[in-house]
């Protein structure tokens, strides 16, 4: 496998796994990028300490000359993420009234209310339970 390759796939899942429907797996926009933009990423950005935000704007500023399937998956991915990132916080706030009743008083919708949640208490909000789904944690 390509060293960019891998070093961008690994920094991607990183970054973005504190991590449904619509949206798409962090780990899944993170191997897209990886297969599509590599060689890319390899000759445009080469030097850059990759990290997401400076890897994004090096791919934005780049975007006249990226493939034609990187510019189709990097746009795909970044709609992912954006997706997934909205729904966990739509989530957090949808499962908090659940959370603080159902999970011992909790004050926040944080890990370990979430996996209160997740076992799947009685009661739970039909809004809530979607909202769980749609963020990825089923």
């Amino acid at each position: 496998m390509n060293p960019v390759r891998s070093i961008l796939t690994l920094v991607l899942i990183a970054a973005w796994s504190q991590a449904s429907a619509q949206t798409m797996k962090y780990e899944e926009s993170a191997g897209l990028l990886g297969a599509s933009c590599a060689k890319d990423i390899e000759t445009n950005c080469r030097g850059l300490n990759l990290d997401p935000v400076r890897m994004k704007d090096c791919l934005y500023r780049n975007q006249d000359s990226l493939s034609a399937q990187c510019k189709t998956d990097y746009a795909r991915a970044l709609d992912g993420i954006q997706k997934r990132t909205s729904a966990r916080t739509t989530m957090a706030k949808l499962c908090q009234g659940d959370a603080h009743r159902y999970c011992g008083g909790a004050q926040k919708v944080d890990s370990q209310a979430i996996i209160c949640l997740l076992a799947g208490p009685r009661g739970i909000s039909i809004n809530c339970n979607k909202a769980i789904g749609e963020a990825g944690y089923r």
